[in-house]
């Protein structure tokens, strides 16, 4: 063990927690004198929210840290999320994090961080008032298959080594923070399914519980709160939910079980409830804090239904079980702005998860044409930050695959790029001035329209 290493694991959430503790079960970290767990709770209201390292299940996973700290008390009355330090005030409050911390400095001490969601505040903000850390990301689901979202300051940047990833769709490498080098190294599933293991605690021992884990499992629902990210209206996504429920009766299911977001309202679950009795089927809303992982290894679903959650991934990839998506394709038409980091999740979705309402689709893309679609999304997102995508989304926009693509890529955005698929660009300086000049004048004019129509 090296006395002199000290390793800081930041986690906002159980799934996160659960992810470190894989990649330590599995070796992806040195042996270190000391390693410390600093858990964050980043909800509008922290304060009406069960914190990471009090949640039903983590005391399985605590025995992995020395010790544990809370970022929250650590700022407060700041919150994690919006508070980004400013620059003068940086030696003070890296002075009073060694301090708090026990963070000793002198010569031959190793300091280590390894922070989920790089790219913003509170991950951002820990690894900037720790500058003398090497650091490590790992990835907080699906989005790690994207470009990073926001520009980061090569101060940060070219500190961090590795990217430590779930493999959720094996065979593809992801994007994030690949312009600074960071390697992108696995966690073995293995190692991940025994720590869900821990924390869905001892399997069923009984004769009668063990008859009741062979029959047909219930068909699980996944809320995700999407108008929390203003991604839909709360209407909205209370009507998603009732298509989850419409789409598993019709395909014969009639025992359902819905995990809802720990922030959504009430009186979804109670819609659903009435929704699925009106269709002659039964359905149970589970009103404890659980990762769905833990509910595959509990309740051996017949299909898992989602629309672009991470656990519809681990579902397939992990444990084997059936998925289905519901109201992805609409998502990615309205998603703003068109960098959001949202869309790669989306994406995935669309192109791997069968849709519910449609299960004789289009085959899910695979190897090198889901890399290539990815690719070509990700140089779309971020042309000026992965400009060596570009390769990647011609030839993807050229191939045999290009018609699928169009949903997924805006006309403007392929024509502003100059990709195939985009509207021819007049290349006379005096031509593109007047284009331009007949753009504006014809958004003018439908504003006023809309205007009038309004009136």
């Amino acid at each position: 063990m090296s006395s002199s290493t000290t390793q800081i694991f930041y986690a906002s959430t159980l799934y996160g927690a659960a992810t470190l503790a894989a990649a330590l079960d599995s070796g992806r970290f040195a042996p270190a004198g000391r390693r410390l767990l600093l858990v964050s709770t980043n909800a509008a209201v922290p304060e009406t929210t069960t914190p990471v390292h009090r949640m039903p299940g983590f005391e399985r996973l605590r025995d992995r840290f020395d010790e544990v700290l809370d970022w929250n008390e650590a700022i407060e009355p700041l919150h994690p999320g919006g508070w980004t330090p400013r620059a003068d005030d940086l030696p003070m409050l890296q002075r009073y994090l060694r301090q708090l911390w026990k963070l000793d400095g002198g010569p031959g001490r190793k300091l280590e961080l390894v922070v989920e969601s790089l790219q913003v505040a509170p991950a951002l903000t820990i690894a900037r008032l720790l500058p003398e850390a090497s650091i490590d990301v790992y990835a907080d689901g699906l989005m790690s298959y994207g470009p990073t979202r926001n520009r980061i300051d090569p101060l940060v940047g070219e500190r961090v080594r590795r990217l430590l990833h779930l493999d959720l769709v094996p065979g593809l490498t992801p994007l994030l923070l690949a312009e600074f080098g960071a390697v992108a190294e696995a966690v073995p599933a293995e190692a991940f399914t025994k720590v869900v293991e821990e924390l869905a605690g001892p399997a069923p021992e009984s004769a009668a519980e063990a008859e009741a884990e062979a029959e047909a499992g219930p068909v699980l629902l996944l809320g995700q709160y999407l108008a929390a990210l203003s991604l839909l209206t709360p209407e909205e996504e209370g009507e998603l939910h009732l298509r989850m429920v419409r789409g598993a009766v019709a395909r014969g299911h009639r025992r359902l079980v819905f995990k809802p977001h720990p922030s959504a309202p009430d009186a979804w679950s109670a819609a659903l409830v009435r929704e699925a009795a009106a269709l002659g089927a039964e359905l149970t809303v589970l009103d404890r804090p659980v990762l769905a992982e833990v509910l595959y290894r509990e309740l051996r679903p017949a299909l898992v239904v989602g629309c672009f959650s991470t656990a519809l991934f681990t579902a397939s990839a992990f444990y084997g079980l059936a998925t289905a998506r519901v109201g992805t394709r609409p998502l990615l038409a309205r998603l703003t702005p068109y960098q959001n980091s949202n869309r790669i999740p989306l994406v995935l979705a669309d192109a791997l998860v069968p849709d519910l309402e449609e299960p004789a689709g289009a085959a899910p893309l695979a190897g090198d044409a889901l890399a290539d679609l990815v690719a070509t999304v990700g140089f779309v997102m971020q042309p000026r930050l992965r400009p060596d995508l570009r390769d990647a989304a011609v030839r993807h926009l050229s191939g045999p695959h290009a018609a699928a693509a169009r949903h997924h890529v805006t006309l403007r955005r392929l024509t502003s790029l100059g990709l195939p698929g985009g509207l021819p660009v007049p290349r006379h300086p005096g031509l593109r001035r007047l284009a331009r000049r007949a753009l504006k004048l014809r958004r003018r004019a439908l504003r006023a329209a809309s205007s009038v129509r309004r009136g």
